[in-house]
């Protein structure tokens, strides 16, 4: 008598069809991730990291914004209370981000979405957002590729950090610290053409804008920032329901 054995997801071609496509969506992020990924690991190695720890930090941390305040406050010799309290608020919003795409996964079992909670960045939520509201079905495939493509990566250029970084005698001339937001331009840029809202999009661009400059006269630094994305995007919505 033959022994049962479980059906292989991956032999299903729907599946695995619905996993590269999530890593070509991934794509382009790839360059942003490795520029701030390998700044991560030259970060880490300055600090005093080795180039073992700062492997062990880009694959259980996996946080880029957490991953350089950690390594400077590791270098200030902060202690490890403070640094994991910094940390866990520096990584809440992605409480934030994980509800806002759970309605999207809410027929997943509970290990599936704690999978594929656990792997999101601020990188795979723009992707991920812009798609998932128009996909059917092999969502928590699509999103294993997409999360899967992008771990690796930063595990890869965090070594390279390590590794080569002490090659690098000044990160700012290499124009990394533009990587990221041009990672994010570019991601808004594809989103806005698969949208095909233009009027919408390019209005509260545009009023973002003004209100930056407007707010940054009366509350100046980074919260003119957030106040102005946030009155844009309101006016957008409300242009949204009018129409």
């Amino acid at each position: 008598m033959k022994a049962e054995t479980k059906d292989n997801p991956w032999q299903s071609t729907e599946k695995k069809a619905a996993f590269m496509d999530g890593v070509y969506a991934c794509v382009p992020t790839l360059l942003g991730y490795l520029s701030i990924g390998f700044a991560a690991g030259v970060v880490a190695k300055t600090a005093g990291l080795s180039v073992l720890e700062i492997t062990l930090m880009s694959l259980f941390l996996y946080a880029g914004s957490a991953q350089f305040i950690a390594a400077s406050m590791i270098g200030a010799s902060f202690s490890v209370i403070a640094i994991a309290i910094t940390i866990f608020f520096i990584n809440i919003r992605h409480l934030l981000m994980t509800a806002a795409l759970a309605p999207y996964l809410k027929n997943l079992s509970i290990g599936k979405n704690i999978l594929i909670g656990a792997q999101v960045t601020d990188e795979t939520f723009g992707v991920a957002a812009n798609r998932l509201p128009s996909m059917n079905g092999n969502r928590f495939y699509w999103m294993l590729g997409l999360n899967i493509t992008a771990y690796i990566n930063w595990v890869l250029a965090n070594v390279l950090g390590g590794l080569f970084g002490e090659l690098v005698t000044d990160i700012s001339a290499l124009g990394i610290n533009f990587a990221l937001p041009a990672m994010f331009a570019g991601l808004l840029v594809l989103q806005m053409i698969s949208r095909s809202k233009y009027a919408i999009d390019l209005t509260v661009a545009l009023l973002a804008i003004v209100l930056v400059i407007g707010v940054h006269y009366l509350i100046p630094g980074s919260w003119s920032v957030i106040i102005a994305t946030l009155i844009a995007t309101t006016i957008g919505m409300v242009i949204k329901q009018w129409k």
